[in-house]
């Protein structure tokens, strides 16, 4: 009995030792988690400086405010234009020590920002990874790495005139049927701006086309697949509409959009395919507006329209970046995501928040959240700068009867590639 007694002594002697030991060992490399809280008390800052898109603010006075109250931490906020000088700004502020430290940005600005340094890489944990959809965090992602946590997503849908159209289509057919009757006395049945690509790629994309394929993980840019098989037959069906006198010439070019918009303001057009950023202007016309995914293609595949994606970054000059990275990391909570949707309309990626009655009872919401899971991120590399003007003047020769699909893809091809080339080379 003693010999254990004794033992036992031994052992409790042992076990304090240790536990005397225990805080250098904490703050070298024993439990992580005590070591990184003492380690960011000791840096944290008095301040985050946060740019929000214009006009689109008043939600973080609430969350800023439950941010500080749980780490003492101010936030700044400052509305810029995110459309055009966002990036910009960045760059003259960022190096100047006078930028944020957390920002928002459109998704396809990504890849030019990071290697430029502009931005941060940031390594978040799979619980927070697994909070969007996978579409919305590949479109944050650039050469493998993630650069930032989404904020909202937008991507085309299929608007109608309710007193026009009762219900939306399930199928292209049926809308081809539809408008084969109702195209007549200056009424269309449907229009799209398909001249353009960033719309033109629904189709294209829905038939096999692709911009560039995705290898190991990389959008390689060497790998265009933008006169395969499929993107010729996505141009015939473009073709198709304009050949048949189903769009109206005006509807091409940089006027194209405002022309469409006009004509469906009037009354003379049942339905569209636009963006969520046209639903208040077609209401404030008076038109009582029904939304919808886009109706799958005569293949049976949905249209793969562009989606872009707005998120939350860290400035890559931010000398508080572990904080800056919590910071998002808050903001894009679920709570807090439905919070800004409910103040701004942007739709959040959040996949707890789709079934949620504030978007799933919202059908402008809803069709863009639906859409959004067949749609192909815009691609966020540089190179993609390449693309847009090739493709809208191939695709204006096509619809304009001055050339044939295969051969004007075939010449927007050579000349992406070339000017990949000359301005992408390493």
């Amino acid at each position: 009995m003693k010999k254990a007694l004794s033992l036992l002594m031994v052992i409790m002697l042992v076990l304090g030792a240790l536990a005397a030991c225990g805080p250098n060992r904490e703050e070298g490399s024993g439990n992580k988690d005590s070591g990184e809280k003492k380690a960011d008390d000791a840096n944290k800052p008095e301040k985050l400086v946060v740019w929000e898109d214009e006009k689109k603010s008043g939600w973080l006075d609430e969350v800023g405010a439950k941010f500080e109250e749980e780490t003492g931490i101010k936030v700044e906020v400052k509305e810029v234009e995110m459309a055009t000088k966002m990036k910009e700004q960045l760059r003259l502020d960022g190096p100047a020590g006078t930028g944020p430290d957390v920002l928002t940005l459109p998704h396809d600005q990504i890849g030019e920002l990071a290697l430029a340094g502009h931005i941060a890489a940031l390594e978040v944990e799979g619980d927070v990874e697994k909070r969007f959809t996978e579409s919305s965090m590949t479109a944050e992602s650039y050469d493998g790495k993630l650069y930032g946590l989404p904020k909202s997503s937008e991507t085309p849908v299929f608007v109608y005139n309710k007193e026009l159209m009762e219900e939306a289509p399930k199928t292209m057919d049926e809308v081809y049927t539809f408008s084969k009757d109702f195209t007549k006395d200056g009424n269309y049945g449907f229009l799209a701006l398909w001249d353009n690509f960033y719309f033109a790629h629904a189709p294209i994309g829905g038939f096999g086309g692709y911009v560039f394929a995705e290898n190991d993980g990389a959008l390689d840019a060497k790998d265009l697949g933008l006169n395969n098989e499929g993107a010729v037959e996505g141009t015939e069906y473009i073709q198709k509409w304009y050949s048949e006198g189903l769009f109206p010439k005006g509807i091409v070019g940089e006027n194209g959009g405002s022309a469409m918009d006009g004509l469906f303001n009037e009354g003379k057009v049942a339905s569209v395919m636009n963006g969520p950023w046209s639903f208040q202007g077609y209401k404030d016309a008076g038109i009582d507006i029904g939304v919808s995914a886009m109706p799958k293609l005569p293949n049976g595949e949905p249209m793969k329209t562009f989606m872009g994606v707005k998120g939350w970054h860290v400035s890559g000059y931010s000398e508080n970046k572990e904080w800056a990275q919590k910071f998002v990391e808050f903001i894009t909570q679920d709570e807090y995501a439905k919070l800004r949707f409910e103040q701004t309309q942007e739709v959040p990626t959040n996949q707890g928040l789709i079934d949620d009655p504030a978007i799933a009872d919202n059908p402008g919401a809803k069709a863009v959240a639906e859409q959004s899971q067949y749609a192909v991120p815009m691609p966020n590399i540089p190179e993609m700068g390449e693309v847009w003007a090739p493709m809208a003047d191939s695709l204006q020769t096509v619809v304009t009867g001055k050339q044939e699909p295969k051969a004007a893809l075939d010449a927007a091809v050579k000349q992406i590639q070339q000017n990949i080339d000359a301005n992408h080379s390493n």
